[in-house]
């Protein structure tokens, strides 16, 4: 008998550097999409607050519901994403239509829903002491961009659809296009250039709602003309909805939406607990979580490509592969955590600065910034594992973790450190605004990386044979 060379099998380090170098092919296409989309609130935000300081608070304020809203209607509409990876790595292309299809009548009920809830969400602007203004342009940006919420849950089907597939390109390309004609749209209707009318921030939301339906349309007619999805095209028949489909969209989508609404409100809601210190704090506030949004992206990007190279393992009967990738993808967000903080550091005051000529905003902004700075590893560590703990279709665990870390650690915290409430034995001598906060947000990412980390061992585990626990 021969025996094998040592130089036979790669070392854990070369098949790290291959998975690495496979997750990122997978990634940096999500990445420019998911840059661009965010690109459009940074849009919103920084054309705003060049129109005035009441524009630029008003669109926080309606933001601040619309991205709880998106994000939420994202992490409903995921349920698509693991199934059809698991399905590729199984070679089951045939399964896929028709859950695509099942999964579009959820989002097309799930839109509409949305159009009314957010609305009436909105509501919560007429009993907020804030100048007339503001409210008057925190609801009507609302009111408009909801009638995008239908074709945005659609949308996200198809995003997951395409990403499970690995077809990450055509969601960039339609992504860049949104931007473009976002930026193009503000310019025109936030300062009234040529015929026309000056909106304000009003018409930010008018771009985004345009924006939002070119994504949708322009993935679709993409996906209609590529050779890559004609042997699981969803559209070459009709079919009704079916409830056991869609329970089973409902049972895996559900948990993933509320941890993102977890995650999300803890952030959003700052906006709304804090208007009653003024215009500067809340802009200061928006300012810092648009930025840190934008950072985000990378992490963000790295955990849905990790789902689909995590799924398409378990797909394919291999365990051991699935694990492996979970924790390179892991050990990539942490990575660029400390990149991400370090930057956030140094620059924190320029980052501001280009955001707002008001020095006050740009100093208040500053200091969340370097808070930002501390949770970066937090952030980047959670978002990433809970992304490969959805390849496993594990979502409840990861949702009551999430709801413990935000709505029981950094809501309350906040409560405390930001608004000092009289009622409260302990308190701080002076509410600390939205500075209070963000000290509760390091607080609340660092319990969820550490209860998703601990968890994402405990699946991978699970999930193994036997005599690969040891590996």
């Amino acid at each position: 008998m021969t025996l094998a060379s040592p130089h036979a099998f790669p070392s854990r380090t070369t098949r790290a550097r291959t998975e690495l170098l496979a997750l990122w092919q997978l990634a940096w296409p999500i990445l420019i999409g998911q840059l661009a989309n965010v690109g459009m609130s940074v849009v919103d935000v920084a054309m705003a607050g060049h129109a005035s300081a009441h524009d630029l608070a008003g669109i926080s304020l309606g933001v601040s519901i619309w991205n709880i809203t998106i994000i939420t209607l994202m992490g409903l509409m995921m349920s698509v994403a693991p199934l059809v990876a698991h399905h590729v790595g199984a070679k089951e292309f045939g399964k896929v239509p028709h859950l695509v299809r099942q999964g579009l009548w959820k989002a097309l009920g799930v839109g509409l829903c949305a159009m009314v809830l957010v609305n009436a969400a909105a509501q919560v602007f007429d009993h907020m002491d804030i100048e007339p203004h503001v409210r008057e342009v925190a609801s009507g940006f609302v009111f408009i961009i909801s009638f995008g919420l239908p074709a945005f849950t659609c949308y996200r089907v198809l995003y997951g659809y395409s990403a499970s597939l690995n077809q990450t390109k055509p969601i960039m390309v339609m992504s860049l296009a949104a931007l473009a004609l976002n930026v193009l749209v503000n310019w025109l209707l936030v300062f009234g250039v040529g015929p026309f009318p000056r909106l304000g921030g009003l018409g930010c939301a008018w771009a985004t709602l345009l924006c939002v339906w070119l994504n949708f349309l322009g993935l679709l007619v993409w996906m209609r003309c590529a050779t890559a999805y004609r042997s699981t095209w969803p559209f070459g028949q009709w079919e009704w909805p079916h409830p056991e489909k869609l329970g089973a969209l409902w049972k895996l989508g559900f948990p993933i939406g509320v941890t993102y609404f977890a995650e999300t409100s803890a952030f959003g809601l700052i906006a709304l607990l804090i208007a009653e210190f003024g215009s500067r704090e809340v802009a200061s506030h928006q300012i810092a979580l648009n930025f840190t949004s934008l950072v985000f992206m990378v992490p963000l990007s790295l955990g849905i490509a990790l789902l689909t190279r995590v799924g398409q393992s378990l797909g394919a009967g291999d365990p051991v592969a699935a694990r492996f990738r979970a924790w390179v993808g892991v050990n990539a967000g942490l990575g660029f955590g400390v990149v991400s903080a370090t930057g956030m550091a140094l620059f924190a005051h320029q980052i501001a600065g280009a955001y707002t000529n008001d020095p006050a905003v740009a100093a208040l902004a500053a200091n969340l910034l370097f808070l930002a700075a501390v949770f970066q590893l937090s952030d980047s560590a959670q978002v990433v594992t809970s992304s490969a703990i959805r390849g496993y279709k594990v979502t409840r665990s990861p949702m009551v973790i999430h709801l413990t870390a935000f709505w029981g650690f950094s809501l309350p915290l906040g409560c405390v450190l930001g608004l000092a409430p009289h009622w409260l034995p302990w308190r701080p001598a002076q509410a600390m605004g939205a500075q209070g906060f963000w000290i509760a947000l390091v607080v609340g990412l660092t319990v969820a990386a550490v209860g998703l980390v601990l968890l994402l061992r405990k699946v991978a585990l699970d999930h193994l044979p036997g005599q690969a626990r040891n590996v």
